[in-house]
């Protein structure tokens, strides 16, 4: 029996109807990932599954380690059949997990794999099947692509970056693929017709100090901050040696980006503290004593972020960007595991606590002098999803459609219930209709799969609906607010030209 089947999560004929005829075909826009861009210009053919599956993945080691498989057939030293041995032996576990459907949607699309589930007994078949067509020109990083129906993808870029990856996938499209001096030879047949942009994420350029560990309400700067500060000073040729010079600076670099096809920034923090003061003296005072002294207090943390923050939301007011905000994450929470192996490798959680005031007067600020860009919320505490979509409501301007977003289910919230879950809450306190939809927040070219994922949970909750009357049984006006939300609300919210 086929367990990923044709009608997989559709539960009603209206579902049904609704996906195949109106979510399956639609194209996809990946507008927040974390794709290695090198890989993309390179056209990297990966040697075998683990390479292309395994590897960065902090979802699958987190279960591994759950399961009790040592690190050294997650991170360490183990060869690579041995790590995807140890993960076959560790799928059975995970079941009733998401990491189990996304497994065998994944074998489905784009390996074909549909009839044998991923265990001990036919770990060594798939792999064979798999790392057979890994090596075939449909498997390399632009042939999954392509295969998946990818019109758009948008990285995640830091300001230092120099975009030279991005500027050569371009390059390769507009000269049909004949490459540039001095930089790869041409790695694909001319036909790469994706369009890859960068993503603005300054979160370096803010992370300018953490707790002293004395107990005290005091924050000593980071070790490497001002390294930071010096890289960034040399690729926007702006000596940083005031808060007013980072500004600058970081100016620069998004005029920078803008200039390369970036349309977005990104910005990811626990619990948004927004302590702004208008009095820039103060401001430039707290950066100078962080440099020269190298301790501040916490609040004057805070008022050096907010002020970053608000800067670098009126540079994207100004170019018609969207502004992304990921709230709740509470990161590297195994400190010996920290230490070992450094950061996003499966030890965040979700974090407590209050954020709406903060939240409401940061919008506010930004509001009463006309300068809110538009703004995608994503939660990853799904206790505030009702304050979150209430709150971003409050700021709506009655021009610009769906100008402020209540974000899809990210990181342990995009999972069936916390999608169904997040479309509810949505439905409730905004307007679906307007949604733009899914992406894949990922390091993996396999990944694309949670689109389809998306969209079969999408379908199956209206579908339901119509179902049991409490939406029109109407294919033509529900199944046109299914492709918006699947493709066009992207393509029109943010301007893509497609």
């Amino acid at each position: 029996m086929t367990f990923i089947s044709d009608n997989f999560l559709l539960q009603s004929e209206a579902a049904v109807r609704l996906y195949h005829e109106f979510a399956a075909a639609q194209p996809i826009i990946d507008y927040h990932c974390h794709l290695p861009v090198k890989e993309i210009a390179e056209d990297r053919r990966f040697e075998n599954l683990t390479q292309i599956w395994l590897a960065g993945d902090h979802y699958k080691w987190r279960a591994m380690r759950a399961a009790g498989v040592s690190e050294e057939y997650i991170t360490g030293s183990a060869s690579d059949w041995e790590k995807f041995q140890a993960w076959a032996e560790t799928v059975p576990k995970t079941l009733r997990n998401p990491l189990y459907h996304w497994t065998h949607l994944e074998l489905k699309r784009p390996f074909g794999i549909a009839d044998k589930l991923l265990s001990p007994s036919t770990a060594k078949s798939i792999w064979d099947e798999c790392n057979a067509k890994l090596q075939t020109p449909e498997f390399s990083a632009r042939g999954i692509m392509r295969q998946m129906n990818v019109k758009l993808v948008c990285t995640t870029d830091d300001p230092i970056d120099s975009l030279e990856y991005h500027q050569e996938i371009r390059r390769q499209t507009a000269d049909g693929n004949r490459g540039a001096a001095g930089l790869r030879p041409p790695v694909d047949d001319g036909s790469f017709d994706i369009q890859v942009l960068p993503t603005f994420r300054p979160d370096k350029a803010m992370q300018c100090a953490e707790p002293t560990g004395t107990g005290q309400v005091t924050y000593r700067s980071v070790k490497n901050y001002y390294e930071y500060l010096e890289r960034l000073a040399d690729v926007a040729r702006n000596p940083i040696l005031s808060f007013d010079d980072l500004l600058d600076a970081l100016n620069k670099r998004h005029d920078y980006f803008h200039e390369n096809g970036c349309r977005l920034s990104d910005h990811g923090f626990g619990r948004l503290s927004y302590s702004m003061s208008d009095d820039i003296s103060q401001v430039e005072s707290i950066f100078l004593r962080l440099r020269d002294i190298n301790v501040i207090k916490e609040t004057e943390v805070n008022i050096l972020q907010a002020a970053g923050l608000r800067d670098i939301a009126i540079m994207n007011y100004n170019k018609q960007w969207t502004m992304q905000l990921h709230i709740g994450a509470m990161r590297n929470n195994n400190i010996r595991f920290f230490h070992k192996l450094g950061p996003d490798t499966g030890f965040d959680s979700m974090i407590d606590g209050n954020i709406a005031e903060s939240l409401s007067n940061f919008f506010a600020a930004l509001d009463s002098t006309n300068k809110l860009p538009k703004t995608i919320v994503y939660n990853l505490n799904p206790a505030w999803n009702d304050m979150l979509a209430t709150l971003i409501g409050n700021f709506q301007d009655g021009k610009t459609p769906g100008k402020m977003q209540f974000g899809s289910g990210w990181w342990f919230l995009d999972q069936k219930d916390g999608m169904e879950n997040q479309l509810k809450c949505l439905s409730n306190h905004g307007l679906l209709s307007l949604f733009v939809g899914m992406l894949t927040d990922s390091r993996s070219f396999l990944s694309y799969t949670r689109h389809e994922y998306f969209r079969r949970i999408l379908c199956n909750l209206l579908g339901e609906d119509m179902k049991t009357g409490l939406i029109p049984m109407d294919y033509e006006m529900v199944g046109k607010m299914v492709g918006n939300i699947c493709y066009y609300n992207a393509k029109n919210y943010f301007g893509f030209e497609l």
